[in-house]
């Protein structure tokens, strides 16, 4: 390890999740986006009917897997993906956190990242011995020199949604540098006030994939985090590059999870059903949260709501602790979110049910 890496943010969660488990009607938590909900029949049949595996899985992935993977991508992204320009990932943390490594990020690089993110953006670009730029500006790199540039829509935890313009923007300056775009897309079938659109789309991308790779997750669409089972798509040169590393280094998704996510990739109804249910959620929150006097800002798509007081967020999260309330402080995805906490969607319909009145009551 080059440096030091810092806490790991929810460990620092700790007291007030220990306050929030005193309720006398237990804890509703909606720090984390956990999926709770089961996952579906069709994922489990496909998961048993694999589950006689003995040989090694390839890390290139099954046929049927690709090719599950780029219809999903032709279907739902609107982009023009090949069954070879798609590479399974072990969940999308990993790649998330490796990825600069394998792109082959060093000392003297700067990484660019969103001024609120994903806090493992960061923890990777600094694995890879990269300084790290927090900025939703690109110009804000100067003379740095910046392979490696991300973005993230729908954001975690904001909710925002990049429109089509922006993102086009960004995908030039970066072509312009040699520099690559990976756009984090995992919330980007959950869109409620706003339409998200990838980074593989054509009206982004001028119908070329160069320099582009999009990462997406089963993990939210498909409630499938605990079989942790991802993609990486898009310029087919990244993308056999990417595959070289991940087979020197055993990077490979278990033949069963495979077989399950090709069913999920090949299977959108299940997400419909899915998506049903966190919209009754977000509803019902959203309402609450507002009544009881907080605002929301963006929140567009997404599994969060971006939620404030006018306060410091740990105040906020130490009130709602008090509560029975858990949620996660803004602070965790940088020092912008000092004023805003992140609340969750993925708890019970009871625990959303019982969130709701314990806001109510002031």
């Amino acid at each position: 390890m080059r440096e030091r890496l810092p806490q790991f943010p929810w460990d620092r969660l700790a007291p007030a999740a220990a306050t929030a488990r005193r309720h006398p009607h237990g804890i509703v938590d909606l720090s984390v986006g956990t999926p709770i909900d089961p996952v579906p029949e069709l994922v489990r049949e496909a998961l048993a009917a694999a589950a006689d595996s003995p040989g090694y899985p390839t890390t290139a992935g099954t046929p049927a897997l690709r090719e599950a993977a780029a219809g999903w991508c032709r279907r739902t992204l609107g982009a023009a993906v090949d069954a070879a320009d798609v590479l399974p990932t072990i969940g999308s943390k990993e790649l998330v956190a490796l990825l600069p490594l394998l792109l082959g990020v060093g000392p003297g690089d700067t990484v660019l990242v969103p001024q609120l993110a994903y806090p493992t953006y960061e923890i990777g670009a600094r694995v890879a011995g990269a300084a790290v730029l927090a900025s939703d500006a690109t110009s804000a790199a100067g003379p740095a020199r910046v392979p490696l540039v991300w973005v993230n829509s729908p954001s975690n935890p904001t909710g925002r949604v990049l429109p089509v313009e922006h993102l086009a923007k960004v995908v030039a300056w970066a072509r312009e540098r040699g520099a690559v775009v990976v756009s984090d897309e995992c919330y980007i079938e959950l869109g409620w006030s706003a339409e998200p659109v990838s980074v593989l789309h054509p009206d982004v991308c001028a119908g070329t994939h160069q320099g582009l790779l999009a990462v997406h997750s089963l993990s939210k669409r498909s409630n499938l985090a605990g079989y942790r089972a991802g993609l990486v798509a898009g310029d087919p040169v990244l993308v056999a590059a990417l595959l070289d590393a991940r087979k020197h280094l055993g990077l490979m998704m278990p033949a069963p999870v495979q077989a399950a996510a090709a069913a999920a990739f090949a299977d959108d109804e299940h997400v419909r059903e899915q998506r049903a249910r966190y919209a009754t959620r977000r509803t019902a929150l959203y309402t609450a949260l507002t009544d009881a006097g907080f605002t929301i800002d963006h929140s567009e798509a997404g599994l969060y709501l971006w939620a404030t007081r006018g306060e410091p967020c740990w105040d906020t999260v130490d009130r709602l602790a008090e509560r029975g309330i858990l949620v996660a402080p803004g602070d965790f995805y940088g020092p912008t979110g000092s004023r805003h906490v992140r609340i969750a969607l993925t708890a019970p319909d009871e625990r959303i049910a019982a969130a709701v009145a314990r806001l109510a009551e002031g």
